[in-house]
């Protein structure tokens, strides 16, 4: 039986990812457990846990950082070192947070964790305003094209909750972040100790009118960060059923990445070229109407054409970029030494090439956003520009254009780790 499924109401209902950054000791896993903490949202063992380690640690009142900051070195030294994920909900909204280190050698720590991301949460400590890792964080976000950036200036209480700080802080933001690609910026103040403006609404802020920071999350709309317009399919998998009921069905499984697939819709298979027209489209078992980003389901076409993993079905009249000398900013997240003569194995949705750095054009400074044209030289946890050729065409969109079809993931042949990610320019 078909069933129409409604794309707004699917986006309404789905999970929101957030990713946290900020200097050391801005207080980003203090701001976690203070949303999962006055949420509701910890369970009571989690809670008798951090309880008795805050007590180990001779802190007076519970330290809710401690709810994020799961390694142990990360406990000991008080700080956040690798990418801690979170999940909670309310009856608003599902959430999935990606807790990130402030600290630049771990750079590509936040690159992962912020990869996915529909809001990045930038945290600013009201005593020293915006400094070079602001400027750090606030360029990766946009450089990933996270669609909604959150400002939360923290620690207000230990400037008496003074207006004039506030805007001092949002000011000079303000004017960094006419340099960078983000569309959607906010700003809150807080005190995630106290917990100000988090969960609840500050009584020692009166002069602050705008949302507390969890209504800020559960209403930003973030149905519009998918690209509707380009229809763009990976295939994953080719499903053949081995019995004889279902001996003539021959469906193509993946997540759709981009557009609207609808019953009917002529379409062009790459890199073959063969056109079709769609048959239908499966679900959980469902015959359903139309596909859309993000779900994940199985294409039926009306002719048996050559269909396999690594393809990428679209529409006849709107094709994505196909080639092989391609260009991109590339974070670097191996200890060793980018090499121009390495031939690396690239992944790029469902297909995998090989490919050699053709040329580096120039390194940047995280934390001022120039170009560094005389050091090509790309080392663990930098960020530079590149070309690469690849020994089969590429499908792919920019980056900014759609974030699925135009990321790559390049991994080193011999030890199969990754060791960088690229966006398409």
């Amino acid at each position: 039986m078909e069933k129409q499924f409604s794309s707004q109401a699917y986006l309404d209902m789905e999970l929101l990812r957030f990713t946290t950054a900020g200097s050391v000791d801005d207080g980003k896993s203090t701001l976690i457990g203070r949303l999962l903490y006055d949420s509701k949202s910890i369970f009571e063992d989690q809670l008798d846990a951090v309880k008795r380690a805050s007590l180990q640690r001779g802190n007076e009142h519970i330290n809710l950082a401690l709810l994020t900051d799961g390694l142990r070195a990360e406990r000991e030294q008080g700080i956040t070192i690798d990418v801690a994920y979170r999940y909670f909900a309310t009856p608003k909204r599902k959430f999935i947070i990606a807790d990130t280190p402030g600290h630049i050698q771990y750079t590509r720590n936040m690159v992962t964790g912020a990869s996915t991301a529909n809001v990045a949460i930038i945290l600013i400590d009201a005593r020293n305003g915006v400094t070079e890792q602001t400027h750090r964080h606030a360029y990766i976000a946009s450089l990933l094209q996270i669609p909604h950036m959150i400002i939360c200036i923290n620690k207000m209480d230990l400037v008496d909750y003074q207006e004039d700080v506030y805007e001092g802080i949002k000011k000079q933001f303000n004017t960094f972040a006419a340099r960078l690609e983000v569309r959607d910026i906010r700003f809150v103040p807080i005190s995630a100790l106290k917990g100000d403006n988090v969960v609840d609404r500050s009584n020692s802020m009166r002069w602050y009118n705008g949302a507390t920071l969890l209504h800020l999350l559960e209403t930003i709309h973030i149905a519009s960060d998918h690209n509707f317009t380009d229809a763009r399919f990976p295939v994953q998998y080719v499903i053949r059923p081995q019995s004889d009921q279902h001996h003539d069905f021959r469906g193509y499984a993946g997540r759709v990445a981009g557009g609207v697939f609808s019953k009917g819709d002529a379409i062009t298979v790459l890199p073959s070229g063969f056109t079709s027209k769609i048959k239908s489209i499966h679900i959980s078992g469902q015959e359903i109407n139309e596909a859309f980003p993000p779900l994940s389901v199985t294409l039926t076409l009306e002719d048996d054409i050559d269909v396999g993993r690594g393809d990428m079905i679209v529409r006849e009249n709107n094709l994505p970029l196909t080639g092989q000398d391609i260009d991109l900013m590339m974070c670097w997240m191996s200890e060793r030494p980018l090499n121009t003569q390495t031939r690396y194995i690239l992944m790029h949705t469902t297909r995998e090439a090989r490919c050699l750095i053709r040329e580096v054009s120039y390194k940047v400074n995280v934390n001022t956003i120039e170009r560094i044209p005389d050091d090509v030289q790309v080392r663990l946890n930098d960020i530079a520009r590149l070309r690469i050729r690849t020994t089969q065409p590429l499908f792919f969109d920019p980056y900014r254009k759609n974030r699925k079809t135009g990321s790559l993931v390049i991994i080193d042949e011999a030890s199969n780790n990754t060791v960088g990610v690229g966006m398409i320019i």
